[in-house]
Formats: structure tokens, sequence, C-alpha cells
């Protein structure tokens, strides 16, 4: 065998061995605890369509493919080329908890990142710009928030959503009445039962479900109204310095590689597993966003 070709070889049996214990050391926080157990562990949500949902039983998704990189980037960062993916099923009530507690490492899923979670907990660059919207019976007198006395609004359970409308219904004194369901799946089913005459979510949200119900879809409508702006980031943990520069170095990757507008028109602009279509351009305000972190034009 010639020289170079027993450095080669020698070179594969090395990536093969596990991480030495003096590479570890230099590690901090979550790099640290990730390449000692070998594993990145990944909060998804179920019924988030397009961000993180489940097809056939895998998470799949925006969120998914965007975490997906950023693994990537973590086996970089300790020097794991075989990392394990373990995926955890949170959900809005449980995700942030999940975090801070260090069950998950990453929450790929569909989450605001606003001033108040940031106290607790760290976000990626934004991935999407989303707004609080009501989705109706196509057949509903209900055109506007404004016409939303008396009715019956239902929101998920520990989403900013939630406190939106019930700003909202407080500063207009409107007599609405605001259920709650456990994730967005159960608050769609109590619209198509009639139990609640309008769902307030995120807008790409809405049409996800809308979408993922097929031909039933066709019986909702989204109305224009916006009543937040809603900044979606990848979550992770506070004051963990070496997995933000990890999950910044995979953005800055992705806008220069132009992969980050490749992976959002995989999602939103061409036909989702089951078939259907979201047909959501990038907004402007995503694009700029995009453009800040290296992306072109």
């Amino acid at each position: 065998m010639s020289v170079r070709r027993l450095a080669v070889a020698f070179g594969l049996v090395l990536l093969a061995l596990p991480l030495p214990a003096q590479a570890v050391e230099v590690l901090t926080g979550a790099l640290k605890a990730i390449a000692e157990r070998g594993e990145v562990v990944i909060g998804y949500r179920e019924t988030s369509v397009p961000f993180s949902f489940l097809d056939r039983g895998r998470p799949v998704g925006y969120a998914i493919d965007l975490c997906g990189e950023i693994v990537d980037e973590i086996g970089r960062a300790t020097g794991r080329s075989d990392l394990r993916v373990r995926y955890e099923r949170v959900t809005p009530d449980t995700r942030i908890e999940a975090v801070k507690a260090g069950r998950i490492d990453l929450e790929c899923g569909s989450t605001t990142a606003n001033a108040e979670r940031r106290r607790s907990v760290a976000f990626s660059p934004v991935t999407y710009v989303s707004a609080t919207t009501l989705l109706v019976p196509r057949d509903s007198d209900i055109r506007s928030y404004r016409d939303l006395g008396g009715r019956r609004v239902v929101v998920t359970s520990g989403t900013t959503n939630e406190a939106a409308l019930r700003g909202l219904v407080a500063k207009l004194k409107l007599q609405t009445e605001i259920l709650t369901a456990p994730d967005h799946a159960a608050a769609f089913a109590m619209v198509k039962e009639g139990r609640a005459d309008a769902f307030a979510t995120d807008d790409v949200l809405l049409y996800g479900l809308i979408a993922d119900a097929g031909a039933e879809g066709g019986r909702f409508t989204v109305l224009p109204d916006k009543l937040s702006f809603e900044p979606y980031g990848i979550m992770f943990r506070k004051d963990d310095p070496d997995l933000a520069a990890t999950v910044n170095a995979a953005f800055v990757r992705l806008a220069e590689s132009r992969e980050l507008r490749w992976i959002y028109e995989r999602w939103f602009l061409k036909r989702l597993p089951n078939g259907e279509r979201l047909n959501v351009p990038m907004s402007s305000e995503l694009r700029t966003s995009f453009q800040l972190i290296g992306l072109e034009d």
C-alpha cells in the first residue's frame, strides 16, 4: 500500500473512533453534552404544517430541515461526524420548559421569538414572519375581528396568539368567549365541529391546516386582519455562547449558499407530502432578514 493510501486509511480509522477526551474538554455547555453522548435531541411538533409535523410517523418540515443543518454544524464544531438525532414531541405548553430543563437541545417548530421569551431562552435568526389571524367557515358572517362579539374563539394554549386575542378583546370591550385547545389540530377540530366560531393562530399555520385537510379544507377561509406580528426562530438554551455561535454559523452557511431560499421553497411553494401546495411566497420581511445574514438578492 502506498504512503498516501495508508494515510487516508489511517484518517478514516480516526474518524470512526470516539471523540478523544481532551477534545471534549475544550467544549462547553450543550456542545460538550452532545459530544459526550453522541446525540442531539430535537423537539418537534405534530401538527405545525409546514414547519414541524408528522408524515408517516416521522417528523418533517421546514423547521426540521433547518435543524438538520444545525445538527451538521454541531457535528463539525464537536468533531463528531456520527451524531445521532433523537426526536421528542413537544407542545406549545411544554416546549419552553423542555429547552430550559435541557430535555431537548433544539426546538424545531413554529415558535415566536419575542422579547418576553428571550429572557429565558435563545433563538436563531428569524426563520419566518407570521401574524395572528382568524380562521372561520366560509359561510360564517364573521368578516373581521370586530365581529367577534358574542362569539366563541379558540386558541392553542401556551401561544402568543392567546395573549394577542385577549388583549384585542379587552381593548375593544367585546363579549367574546375565548376557548383553549392543547394543539392546533384540536383547535381546528373545534371549528369544524361547530364548538367554536373561529380559530386564532398564525396565518401560515392556518393555511397549513387547510391544506392538510384536503377537500374539507375548502369549507374554511383565513380573514385578512392581522392581530399581531410573529417572527419565528429555532429555540435553544440561553447563555450558551458556543451553541449560539454554532447555530448562527449554520445560518450564515445556508444564507451564503442560498440554501435558505431553497429550503423555504421546498415547503412553502412545492407540494407537501399530502400533495397539496401552500403557495406562500417569501415575504419582503423574511427576504430582508435572510439578506442580513448573507443571502443575495
